[in-house]
C-alpha cells in the first residue's frame, strides 16, 4: 500500500473524472456551520466541529450510526459475536479504496486500533476501546477483536468518529489533509473560511447525489441569516433558534426541528475552590432558573434536564427537581459553605449563541444570590485549549453532543475534575452489562449520583434546528451522533 505523490495525483484525477461521469447533472451544496474545526482528524480531537465535516463523509468506521441511533454495516459488511460476548469477527467490504487510490484491508483496521490504544495515543476517547485486548488479521477481509470484558455498547462505540478507519501511510497528516474511504474526498481547507469536499468517484458504496460540498464557517447569527436569505449558502444544520421566525413561514426554506444528544451544561471545575465544595455547587444549582434560561437562550426550543442524559433516551430519568430554583436556599447553602457574601468567578463562553445568551442570563441569576460572574467570550480554538485541554477555567457553558457520554464523569482527568471512586465503579459495571433492564437501572443510578452531587449545572437538551433550501432533501432531522451526513442530500426540481 505504497502511497506516492504520483499515485495521489492519479487518484485525484480519477476521482474528478469518475465523479463527473457518474452524475449527469453534477450539483453542489454550500452549508453554513457555526464553528471551524481545529483539525480534520476525528481520531485525534474531541471537537464536534471535526465530525460535522468529516464523519461518514470523508471517514468511515467498521459500522455507522444512522439517524435513529441504530448501528448499520459500514466498512464491515457483517459480523459475528461469540457466545461469551468477548470475540467479535468482522467481514470487511471488498473493493474499498482510500481517497489516494490505495486499497483498504484488514491491516488498516489493525493499524487504526493499535494506534488508538497505543501509549502515546491522542484519541479523545481512548477509554471506549481499552477493553480491546487484541486485533488479529485473519485474512485481508477478516478481522477478529477480543475484549477483556463484555461491553454493552461496543458496536455503537465502533460507529463513533473516534473509531473511523485510517491508513498508516496517511494517518499522521489527516489533521490537515484527511484521507479516508468515504463518499466524499477532501479538496482544500481555507483556514478561517471554508472546507471543500468533492464526491469520490470510485466510492465502494451507493453513489451520492452531490458532486461537491462546501462548509462555510459563520459564527455570527446575523451573518448566517443574511447568507441564507441571499442564497450564499443552501442551509445550516443547527441555526440559532432566536432567528428561526425569519424562515418558518418562508416557502423558499424548510425548518427541520429535531432532537440531539446535546446536553447543555454549566460546566464546573470541580477540582478548583470553591467549586470543590458540594454546598457551593448545590447553591449554584438552586440559583439556576432553567425555564428562564431556555426561554431566553433557545426561545423555548430546549428541554430541561437534571442530569447529563437526553430526555429521548430510554435510560433517562427526570431529575430536574433535585435542586429546584430557590434563591433563599441558595443563599443559605453559600453561608453554610463559608460564603455568606457570595464570591466572584469567571465564566468562559465559546462563540455559540446558546452559550453566550445562557451566560448572560445565568450571571443575572447568580447575582441574586451573591455570586458575581465575569463573562469572558473566547473563540473556539481558545476554548479547546484553555478550558477543555488545560482546565484553566472556573465555569463554562457548552453542549456535550456525544451519545451516552455519562462515562466522562468516571474519568477524574476529564475537564470536569470530578473524582468519585464509587461512581467510577458503577460506570465500569454499567459498561460490562448487556442486559437492558440492568443497564437502565445502573444508568438511572449514575444519573442520580451526578444530580445529587451537582457536578455541573444541568440546563437543557439542545434541539437541532436546521434551516435549508426548500429544494433540498435527505438532511438528518435528528442528531443521535455528532456529524452532518451528506450521503442522502439531494436537490429536487
Amino acid at each position: 500500500m505504497d502511497k506516492t505523490l504520483q499515485a495521489f495525483g492519479l487518484a485525484v484525477a480519477l476521482t474528478a473524472a469518475m465523479a463527473g461521469g457518474a452524475m449527469a447533472q453534477p450539483s453542489e451544496v454550500r452549508i453554513g456551520v457555526a464553528l471551524e474545526p481545529p483539525a480534520l482528524d476525528p481520531t485525534a480531537g474531541a471537537a464536534e466541529a471535526i465530525d460535522i465535516v468529516v464523519y461518514q463523509n470523508i471517514f468511515e468506521g467498521l459500522v455507522r450510526i444512522d439517524q435513529n441511533g441504530g448501528v448499520q454495516p459500514g466498512l464491515a459488511s457483517d459480523w459475528t459475536i461469540s457466545d461469551d460476548g468477548l470475540t467479535y469477527t468482522f467481514t470487511l467490504q471488498d473493493g474499498v479504496t482510500f481517497h489516494d487510490g490505495t486499497t483498504f484491508d484488514a491491516d488498516d483496521v489493525k493499524f487504526t486500533f493499535d494506534r488508538i490504544l497505543s501509549e502515546d495515543s491522542v484519541n479523545a476517547h481512548k477509554e471506549f476501546f481499552t477493553p480491546i485486548t487484541s486485533v488479529t488479521v485473519v485474512d485481508p477481509l477478516t478481522v477478529e477483536m477480543k475484549l477483556d470484558h463484555v461491553v454493552g455498547r461496543f458496536l455503537f462505540d465502533l460507529g463513533r468518529g473516534d473509531a473511523v478507519i485510517v491508513a498508516p501511510e496517511s494517518a499522521d497528516n489527516n489533521a490537515v489533509e484527511p484521507i479516508g474511504t468515504g463518499p466524499f474526498a477532501f479538496v482544500q481547507w481555507d483556514k478561517g473560511s471554508r472546507v471543500i469536499l468533492e464526491a469520490y468517484g470510485p466510492y465502494w458504496g451507493e453513489p451520492v447525489h452531490l458532486s461537491k460540498a462546501t462548509y462555510l464557517f459563520i459564527s455570527d447569527t446575523a451573518t448566517m441569516t443574511n447568507a441564507l436569505l441571499a442564497g450564499d449558502i443552501d442551509g445550516t444544520n443547527n441555526f440559532a433558534s432566536e432567528a428561526l421566525a425569519v424562515f418558518e413561514n418562508n416557502p423558499q426554506f424548510k425548518v427541520l426541528v429535531g432532537t440531539t444528544e446535546g446536553e447543555t451544561i454549566l460546566t464546573t471545575n470541580n477540582k478548583k475552590p470553591p467549586f470543590d465544595n458540594l454546598k457551593v455547587r448545590q447553591a449554584m444549582a438552586h440559583a439556576l432558573d432553567r425555564q428562564a434560561i431556555i426561554d431566553g437562550a433557545t426561545y423555548g426550543y430546549g428541554v430541561p434536564i437534571g442530569a447529563p442524559f437526553a430526555p429521548h433516551d430510554a435510560y433517562y430519568v427526570d431529575l430536574t427537581d433535585t435542586y429546584p430554583h430557590d434563591v433563599e436556599a441558595a443563599k443559605a447553602l453559600l453561608a453554610e459553605a463559608g460564603f455568606p457574601d457570595g464570591f466572584s468567578a469567571t465564566l468562559k463562553l465559546p462563540p455559540l449563541a446558546y452559550a453566550r445568551l445562557s451566560g448572560q442570563i445565568i450571571a443575572s441569576q447568580f447575582a441574586k444570590v451573591g455570586i458575581k460572574i465575569e463573562l469572558i467570550n473566547v473563540e473556539w480554538a481558545q476554548w479547546i485549549e484553555d478550558v477543555y485541554s488545560n482546565k484553566d477555567y472556573d465555569l463554562t457553558i457548552v453542549s456535550h453532543v456525544e451519545p451516552f457520554d455519562i462515562g466522562n464523569y468516571a474519568n477524574p482527568d476529564y475537564y470536569y475534575g470530578y473524582d468519585n471512586p464509587d461512581f467510577q465503579a458503577l460506570i465500569e459495571t454499567l459498561n460490562g452489562t448487556t442486559d437492558e433492564a440492568k443497564r437502565k437501572a445502573l444508568a438511572i443510578e449514575a444519573q442520580t449520583i451526578l444530580a445529587k452531587d451537582a457536578v455541573n449545572g444541568y440546563l437543557f437538551e439542545l434541539a437541532q434546528t436546521g434551516v435549508w433550501n426548500a429544494k433540498l432533501t435527505g438532511m438528518w432531522q435528528n442528531s443521535p451522533i455528532e456529524g452532518l451526513v451528506l450521503r442522502d442530500i439531494a436537490w429536487t426540481e
